[in-house]
């Protein structure tokens, strides 16, 4: 940067701007090169679809790996016996009261009946 006393023109002398932008552009940090996206064959894919016992073992390992956490989570995974569905549950860890539960009791209930009406509506037009 070119400083000159005050009484002195505020104006660069010429070639200045040139000296400054150079020094600027030299100074830059040099930006990363983007990867080109893989392709899809290199992309692993699951074997096969995790059977219930596996997904309740996986269920039982996180629920155990939470509650040794310190302080323990408040975070507990369930699975529905009647649909096959994994719950969410946020539980007061005092307490044991659920705070919250995702899909919710009442939607779990309205899926219920969904495949009950469901499974007599094929049983009739059968």
């Amino acid at each position: 940067m070119d400083i000159r006393p005050i009484a002195q023109s505020a104006q660069p002398g010429p070639g200045v701007i040139e000296k400054q932008a150079t020094s600027l552009v030299n100074e830059a940090p040099a930006r990363p090169v983007a990867q080109p996206a893989e392709p899809a064959a290199n992309v692993q894919q699951p074997a096969s679809v995790p059977n219930m016992g596996q997904v309740s073992q996986a269920v039982k390992s996180i629920n155990k790996l939470l509650q040794e956490t310190s302080p323990p989570q408040n975070v507990e995974f369930t699975i529905d016996s009647d649909s096959d569905r994994t719950i969410v549950k946020v539980v007061d860890q005092k307490t044991k009261e659920v705070l919250r539960q995702m899909p919710t009791e009442e939607a779990l209930e309205i899926a219920k009946a969904l495949d009950l009406s469901q499974g007599l509506l094929i049983r009739q037009k059968a």
